[in-house]
């Protein structure tokens, strides 16, 4: 394929991503469903005018990564803070009842395994996969809502960050299934000093922007190094604790949140990321989305996959929410908002084929899925908004 030929790709992606994105608007559901549902028109499911490229996911990766670092700029500190324990105990809720309920889904399909064979992993696996939660979708709607801020946005973001690391934990202590070499106590090790690092270089980085701030205060160079930092934290992340990039990239617009040109660094990188990178992103999604593998046991599986995950975030994250002493409409805010899977959904899936415990043509089952959640949860977010609002 020619170089250029990519050009032409973004061209298509970015005008009907932007055509969607106004009719679903009109329809009055948040614009990020239009951008999904542009994906799905024209990726290889239906018109095949774009095909997935490893250029279109390096930028969609971009457009991911500025998304985290806006919600993390946009961030109440205090609100973090305050909602902290409540939002790990909804992480950790948010990740075990939908593990339970993939594994006992797969094994009423293909038959109850004993510990220690094959069958047995491959069924903790699936559930594995339920257990990843991708909130940058709940995040954008929020944010279109003007609801991100709230006492259930910074919920559902806290919890989302730990259900994050919570999931990697899990991922490596199922590949031990598979690979003895793998050590789940390194990677609880590499998790606690990602986070030590973060406190011991944010409090330091804090106070240099502090002080540039001060000196250059609304200038170009804040924003700049700003998107420095993020790329920077997405990268050592990933690179040295093997922690998602997207969770660095958080943490750095953590750091950054209580600046007093916080909202301004925000506004420059929504330039960027409505103007390029989200739309590619959100289209992205439904670009990865095929139909030629899938069979009528494969079909029936799929659903009841995409139903065990969809209700079991809303089970486990909703039902700790209430007992944490948020409301009915609040907890089930809080359930829904967990429900969205993307990104984190795919790397555990493509790292399950690595080591032989998911089969290829479960894939269009994650993939499902994702696109399901992705459209879903923005549209029930917006009616449950618009029928209980939000208690302070």
């Amino acid at each position: 394929m020619e170089s250029y030929s990519v050009f032409k790709d973004l061209a298509i992606i970015i005008v009907f991503a932007k055509v969607f994105g106004i009719l679903a608007r009109k329809c009055k559901a948040p614009q990020v469903v239009g951008e999904i549902i542009a994906g799905l028109v024209i990726g290889p499911c239906l018109l095949g005018l774009v095909q997935q490229s490893d250029f279109i996911s390096q930028l969609a990766e971009l457009g991911v990564l500025l998304l985290m670092f806006s919600a993390g700029l946009e961030t109440n500190m205090k609100e973090l803070l305050k909602t902290g324990p409540i939002a790990f105990l909804v992480a950790c809720f948010g990740v075990f009842v939908p593990l339970g309920l993939g594994a006992l889904l797969y094994m009423c399909f293909y038959g109850f395994a004993s510990y220690g064979t094959d069958q047995f992993y491959e069924a903790i696996f699936i559930g594995s996969i339920l257990s990843a939660t991708s909130v940058s979708i709940t995040v954008q709607a929020l944010r279109e809502m003007g609801k991100l801020q709230g006492k259930v946005g910074t919920t559902i973001l806290s919890a989302a960050i730990i259900d994050d690391v919570i999931g990697i934990v899990l991922l490596t202590v199922v590949i031990g299934f598979k690979n003895p070499a793998s050590n789940p106590l390194r990677v609880v090790g590499s998790t606690a000093l990602f986070f030590l690092f973060a406190i011991v270089v944010g409090f330091m980085v804090f106070h240099l922007f502090k002080l540039l701030d001060r000196r250059y205060p609304h200038t170009r160079r804040i924003p700049i190094l700003g998107l420095a930092l993020c790329l920077a934290m997405a990268y050592v992340a990933e690179k040295y604790f093997g922690i998602a990039d997207i969770t660095g990239a958080y943490v750095a617009g953590l750091i950054l949140c209580s600046i007093n040109d916080s909202e301004y660094i925000a506004q420059k990188m929504d330039i960027n990321s409505y103007m390029l990178f989200g739309p590619i992103f959100f289209a992205s999604i439904g670009l990865k989305t095929t139909v030629d593998s899938m069979s009528m046991n494969i079909l029936l599986f799929s659903i009841c996959f995409v139903i065990v995950g969809l209700l079991g975030k809303v089970i486990g994250c909703g039902i700790i929410a209430r007992i944490c002493g948020f409301n009915n409409g609040d907890s089930l805010k809080i359930g829904v908002g967990m429900m969205t899977r993307g990104e984190v959904a795919l790397i555990v899936a493509q790292k399950g084929l690595s080591v032989g415990l998911l089969t290829p043509v479960f894939f269009t089952s994650v993939i499902l899925l994702i696109i399901v959640s992705s459209i879903v949860t923005p549209l029930i977010l917006k009616i449950l908004y618009a029928r209980t609002p939000e208690t302070v």
